[in-house]
Formats: structure tokens, sequence, C-alpha cells
């Protein structure tokens, strides 16, 4: 459609007719998020052209479909030149009633009654949203003019409006909170935006407090949360997880974060509608979790335990359960992207492993029960501790040393525990991190209970390829048959080979230092030894 005809009609006060060309250059575009460079000048134009006619008194109609292509334009950074100021910003501020601080939510109960003008306020929130994530300049007037403040006003007010407005309001908040970390830090000193966003979940997911952070325990025969629901949680849980990405100290803050916590255990025993829904849920909650101070996470297991759930020394293990069932499915998930699904939840579970006794020893249970299978590789089979031990070889670093990590921490960061459950082999890259090559534990402090192990075990210990970490069958030596003279003549081979690709530096020898650190052969050498350091004098 050609522009130009658009453009001479905005200059019109004919608002039929620009309804009617917009309305037909929406439905041609709707689906269109790619645009053509030889067109910039022209949209740009049109955005401005849009902004003059939205600061006119048009109706609501006209209002919404002017809103509906500065939408579809606003996918194109280049032409939001005349959108990103502070004018522009503040025509769909006006639109969206986030004008005015605490006014706006109690404008939008009294001024919007019909479905026209909540479409122009949604309609302008879906425009804010766009502009801010490809602006930055908009982003910087969104700050400037406060449309934060205009959001939590908003929110406070509007519990139980109509669903969309509701969820872009909290998409704009995520996203003002993900961009501008001045806005950030505002939302929670001065906003008291985690305590609004707790009360939102609470509202959204009916919530009913039986407990200093106990929420009420679930109806089996509850349904499933509504989809619009759980797409208003969602942004929600988005828009704290920014909140929560700076630590908190205070008192106040501390109580909230346990509040929230309780809301993320009633939140991982929901059920969605949709299966992938749900699990995109529980994904965000986790997401949060991991954000949380770890002394809060007690609030997941400090709760009664009723009968048929998952209990362990008295703590209630139904949500760690969860998280457990939550990781090994995205560990089966084929294609998926480990270091944006997995990592979360494995640094979860490791972090809430190793600062909580009851949770460790809970997950060892399940993840690394008592060794009876010792002829199998670690890493082969379909036990969630093969599939863990497989990780530690993964090209992902991330994926590799989180996997590891949450081995050793269930091993209580002992290394003989490490290598009997996962083999030297597999645990290598990890014990070269810490500086533990040369054995040990990590610093952290565990209690005292001791690991038995089964008979078969025991049985096969001596037996067990440390590298591998199972019992390999015999193997025929291959220099049984060779004389003396030609096991001189190929281990002469072996070091001369080793020698040249040394010198060529292909590979360079490497030997373990006293502190357990690799460091080159000749460095390791050099080093004395305690023995030779330490003598008895006469």
């Amino acid at each position: 459609m050609d522009l130009n005809i658009i453009l001479l009609q905005l200059q019109t006060d004919n608002e039929e007719d620009i309804e009617r060309l917009l309305y037909q250059y929406n439905g041609e575009n709707n689906l269109t998020f790619t645009f053509d460079p030889k067109g910039e000048d022209l949209r740009s134009r049109l955005c401005q052209g849009l902004l003059t006619v939205l600061g006119r008194q048009v109706g609501p109609r006209c209002q919404s479909t002017c809103l509906e292509t500065l939408r579809i334009l606003s996918r194109d950074k280049r032409v939001l030149g005349p959108v990103g100021t502070r004018e522009g910003m503040l025509v769909l501020a006006g639109l969206a009633r986030l004008r005015g601080g605490a006014e706006g939510g109690d404008s939008l109960q009294r001024e919007v009654q019909i479905e026209e003008k909540e479409r122009v306020v949604v309609e302008a929130l879906k425009c804010l949203c766009n502009v801010v994530f490809n602006s930055t300049a908009a982003q910087q007037v969104g700050a400037d003019v406060q449309l934060a403040r205009g959001l939590c006003a908003r929110l406070h007010a509007a519990r139980t409006g109509r669903h969309e407005v509701g969820l872009f309001s909290l998409r704009l908040l995520f996203l003002l909170s993900a961009l501008r970390p001045d806005v950030r830090g505002a939302l929670r000193r001065e906003l008291c935006a985690l305590g609004l966003l707790k009360e939102v979940l609470e509202c959204t997911l009916d919530v009913r407090w039986v407990g200093p952070y106990e929420v009420a325990p679930l109806d089996p025969q509850a349904l499933p949360i509504p989809a619009e629901d759980n797409e208003r949680a969602m942004e929600a849980l988005k828009a704290l997880f920014n909140l929560t990405l700076s630590d908190t100290s205070d008192e106040d803050g501390d109580h909230q974060l346990r509040l929230i916590t309780a809301i993320m255990r009633h939140l991982l025993m929901l059920k969605t509608q949709a299966e992938d829904k749900t699990e995109e849920a529980h994904s965000h909650a986790i997401n949060l979790l991991s954000n949380l101070p770890v002394p809060c996470l007690d609030v997941l297991i400090d709760v009664p335990v009723q009968g048929g759930q998952e209990e362990y020394s008295g703590k209630n293990m139904d949500v760690v359960q969860v998280l457990l069932d939550f990781m090994e499915k995205r560990i089966d998930k084929q294609g998926a992207n480990f270091k944006e699904g997995l990592t979360p939840v494995l640094s979860l579970l490791t972090e809430g492993s190793r600062y909580h006794r009851e949770i460790r020893r809970y997950i060892k249970t399940q993840v690394l029960p008592p060794l009876k299978e010792v002829k199998v590789r670690p890493e082969i089979g379909s036990t969630i501790r093969n599939k863990l031990v497989r990780l530690m070889t993964h090209v992902d670093m991330g994926v590799k040393q989180s996997a590891a990590e949450f081995l050793f921490v269930l091993c209580k960061e002992n290394v003989d525990n490490l290598l009997k459950y996962a083999g030297y082999g597999n645990a290598a890259g990890l014990l070269v991190a810490r500086g533990l090559l040369a054995g040990g534990r990590g610093e952290t402090k565990y209690s005292d209970d001791e690991d038995s192990d089964t008979e078969e075990y025991k049985s096969a210990k001596p037996f067990i390829n440390p590298i591998t970490g199972h019992v390999e069958e015999p193997m025929p030596n291959p220099i049984e048959e060779m004389t003396e003279e030609q096991k001189e003549y190929e281990a002469q081979e072996l070091v001369n080979m080793f020698d040249k690709l040394s010198r060529q530096q292909l590979i360079r020898p490497m030997g373990v230092r006293r502190d357990g650190s690799l460091a080159p052969l000749e460095e390791a050498l050099r080093q004395p030894t305690t023995d030779s350091c330490s003598s008895d004098s006469d």
C-alpha cells in the first residue's frame, strides 16, 4: 500500500477515511516483522503523522486503529525517532492512562467503561512495550517521565481489571526494570515494587496464608491455573527476577523474600491447562528462586507433611522432588539449550544442597544412591546419575561446570567420593578448576554423617579402574610376548614421540603441584616435596 496516500489523509480531519486506510494497512502488515530499508523515511514520517493524529481529540476507534498501525511500525527500530521523544512518549503514556502518578489506576477504572476505550489502553501499552524494547532514547524518556510510577499505581489500583491491561502493564514494567538499572533501583527503594508484585502473585494465584511463610495446601480436586492468570503470573515473575538481581539486606526485604519463596513453592506445586505452560511457569519460578538468598530456601521444606507427600528427616520434600523431576525432564529434552534451560535448576539445587543438610541428603538418595552396579561406566545408563555424569564432559563449559559442581556438593565436596561415583576421567575438569587433582576436600564444611558402601561395591573396589570408574574386563597384555629388547625399543620410541610433540608445542607435559593445581612438568618436578623440606634434626 502506498504510504504517501496515508500521509496525505492524516493531514485531514476525516476520521472515517483515516481509519479506513489504516485498517487496510494493518490487515496487510499485521504479520510483518522485517521491513524494506528503502521505505524508512516514509515509515518515520508515518510515525510522526500518527502521533499528531493521536494528539488531537479523535474518537476511541480511530485512536485504537492509529495505535495498531504504530505498534506494527514500532517493530522497526530504525524509524522510532519521532516516537522516542518526550512528546511522543507522553502521548502514548496518556493514552495508556499512565500519566499523573497515583491517579493512573483510578482514572482507568472511572473512564474505561466500554470496550473501545479499553482497547485504546491495551494498544497504547503494546506500543510502549515495543518502543521501549527497540529504542534506547525511549528507555531514557520512560525513566525521565516516570512510567514505572504510573505502572505501579495502575497495579495497585486495578487488581481485577481487564486481563490484557494487567498483562501488558506487567510486561512494560519488566522491560523497564530489565533495560534501566536506575528504574530497577527506584522500583525497589521508592516504589516498593517487591511487595506490590508479591501482592499481584497472591491475587493471581489465589494464595491463602495459613502460617507466617506457609500457603494453604492445594485441594487435590483443584482446577489448573487458567491460561490468562498464568500469563500474568509469568510476567510478574520476570519483573521480580529483575528486582532481585541486586542483593537485599534489610529486615523487611528478607521478610518479603521469604514470602516470595513460599509463593514460589505454591506455584511449583500447581499445574496449568497445558504441560508446556506448566514447565514454562516452573522455569520462571526456578529462575527467581536462584536469585533469592540461600537461607530463604528453608521455606521450601519447612511446611507440614501431609499424607502421601515426600518426607525426609521430618521435612516436606515435595517441592524438592518437583525440582528434581524438572531437572531430569530438561536433561532429556532433545535439542534443548542446556545453558538457559538446565543450569538455573542445577544452580538452585546445588546451593540448596550446600547450605541445607536435609535437602542435600534427600537429593543424594535420589541421585547418588549406594553403588551396586560397578561393571558399567558411570556415564552409561538411564539413571539420573548417569545423565549428570555425561554432562560433566558436555561441550558447553557452563553446563559442564554446573553438573560437576552439583555432584561434587552431593559428595560433600570430597574428591574420593566424587571419583567413586563419576570416575577420574569425568571429574578431571572440576578437579583442575578447583585445584584438587591431588585429592582432598572443598572449602565448605559439611556434617559428619558417614557414607555407607554396599557389599557389592566393597568387594569390587580393588578392581575398579579409577579413571573410568568401573570394573573393566581383563584385557590382553600387548607386551606379554615381547622380548626385553623389544620392550626397551618400544619404550624409547614412545619417549621420542612425546619429545617431538613437546618440542613442536603440540602438547605440553604437565605435573601436579603440592597444592593440587596443574603446572608445567619441569616446574612441578623442581618444587620440593614435603619429605625433602622437613627432616628431623639430631
